[in-house]
């Protein structure tokens, strides 16, 4: 069965997260559906991980198998088709090895989180960035933010519901930077815990207003103690910003 791999920009706003749930509209549903409609037959689609209710992606990918094959432009136009009117997009299709798996192939995942420290209201981030109506240091937020780099025991930052078999994960590499009044966290890795960079995110903000010092934000790291986490931050400025692949996996067969 030809396999291909999709990847999908959306806004959250409307679903309960990526994955297929009972309790409401999941991207993933929406894009089985289309999946369905392109060709006859029930079509599963295998995402490259789970984002939250409320959480977007700008590139989130995912693989698809069909019976028949299509020139790759085709399965983008007609999922993008039938995934109206929901803010779901393909932005690519492309045929992938039989070996390809769209998360357990993965071998870098990037995110972003955008906050916006004004006092006037959001207009057209709303929904989109998570409005912070004091000043905040970005520089010590970066600081703060080079603490995580490495291998860590990640509890404080660890959602309780967390499913991982152990909190300890590698950050590749952090950034928090500003341009005006938006300020970007950038992060990358292998793979995340749980709700961890909304933590993360919740925690820094606390160094940026000034109520936590660059140590304290360390201390709390170090204390691998979920009650030392600041406040989580909400889902609308995290952003799935890419996955990444062995470049062989992505030569078509």
């Amino acid at each position: 069965m030809p396999r291909y791999l999709v990847t999908i920009e959306y806004d959250g706003t409307p679903f309960v997260g990526w994955q297929r749930q009972d309790n409401g509209l999941s991207v993933q549903t929406v894009m089985e559906r289309a999946a369905d409609a392109l060709e006859e037959g029930a079509h599963e689609v295998y995402g490259a991980g789970r984002t939250d209710s409320g959480v977007h992606a700008l590139a989130m990918t995912a693989h698809v198998d069909f019976h028949k094959s299509w020139p790759d432009d085709v399965v983008r136009d007609a999922l993008n088709h039938h995934l109206r009117p929901h803010p779901v997009a393909v932005l690519s299709a492309q045929r992938v090895s039989d070996e390809f798996h769209a998360r357990f192939s993965a071998v870098k995942r990037g995110y972003i989180y955008r906050l916006i420290d004004r006092r006037a209201p959001l207009a057209l981030d709303a929904g989109r960035a998570w409005q912070v109506r004091v000043t905040l240091d970005a520089d010590a937020m970066n600081m703060a933010a080079q603490s995580l780099v490495g291998t860590h025991d990640f509890t404080t930052f660890r959602d309780a519901q967390c499913q991982a078999d152990s909190p300890v994960k590698s950050i590749d590499a952090i950034r928090v930077e500003r341009d005006g009044e938006c300020i970007t966290l950038k992060v990358e890795a292998i793979s995340f815990l749980h709700r961890q960079i909304r933590s993360i995110t919740g925690s820094l903000v606390e160094v940026g207003r000034g109520r936590w010092s660059v140590e304290d934000f360390r201390d709390a790291l170090g204390a691998a103690d979920r009650t030392r986490c600041g406040p989580v931050a909400p889902p609308d400025g995290l952003y799935l910003a890419f996955v990444n692949y062995p470049p062989a996996l992505l030569e078509s067969p």
